[in-house]
């Protein structure tokens, strides 16, 4: 069973709700804003975003413009990469960009936490969290807190889709194999691939092309979104 703040958010039935549990999570991690950005890619060189957020009035006018999130080393960072990134003021300075970090700390955006999860079908997933003081000094506490924003997001982005994404637009549901479902099931128990493998008889490999092929069929990145989905969608329990 998921700890308090990730079940909250999974089983959101409104944006509204939706909205209310990412920036409760937030909070409770000591961020005071946060942005779940939602992104459909529909043609070469256009895309949806769908954005959640608890911005302050007049920081989406100063960030309006297009130019500025091509200079943002922070956005180009998650548009390229799955690695978290940890920004400052450093961040920026190194890239030349100094200037657009001061018009956002006017705002309370000094540092933060970002990611980006990219899935099958031009889908992708962004979550920042922005506070106006330092993070973490503590190596392990500041770990601690990327872990988990990174299982928060993994959590959030499966709910966005659901609630976010026009039901027409959303991927139908899958059907897996057998051995890919016995696969994710004990993939949800903690189990390594290894010990998939003992269990069903099976190669630690064959057991990552199950557990892989049926993230596929689900349009998850990973083995964990994979098994949040086939819960939610009650194809394991």
């Amino acid at each position: 069973m998921l700890p308090g703040g990730y079940a909250e958010v999974l089983e959101a039935r409104t944006r509204d709700e939706f909205r209310s549990e990412v920036v409760r999570f937030t909070q409770r991690l000591g961020f005071q804003t946060v942005s779940a950005l939602t992104v459909i890619d529909r043609t070469p060189g256009r895309s949806e975003f769908i954005a959640v957020d608890n911005t302050p009035p007049g920081f989406a006018e100063v960030y309006a413009n297009p130019a500025l999130g091509r200079r943002d080393p922070v956005m180009q960072h998650c548009r390229r990469q799955t690695v978290p990134i940890i920004w400052n003021q450093q961040t920026y300075l190194s890239h030349d960009a100094g200037e657009l970090w001061e018009q956002q700390a006017r705002f309370g955006y000094r540092t933060g936490i970002a990611m980006a999860l990219h899935m099958p079908e031009g889908r992708h997933f962004i979550l920042g969290v922005d506070r106006d003081h330092p993070l973490p000094d503590d190596r392990d506490e500041l770990q601690r807190v990327v872990a988990d924003l990174q299982l928060f997001a993994v959590v959030a982005q499966d709910a966005a889709m659901r609630l976010l994404v026009p039901v027409a637009q959303q991927p139908e549901r899958p059907a897996l194999t057998p051995r890919e479902l016995e696969a994710l099931r004990w993939t949800m128990e903690g189990k390594t691939a290894w010990e998939v493998g003992a269990v069903m008889g099976i190669t630690e490999r064959t057991a990552n092309l199950h557990v892989n092929s049926a993230a596929h069929k689900l349009g998850c990145a990973n083995k964990h979104q994979a098994v949040l989905k086939a819960l939610r969608l009650g194809l394991i329990h």
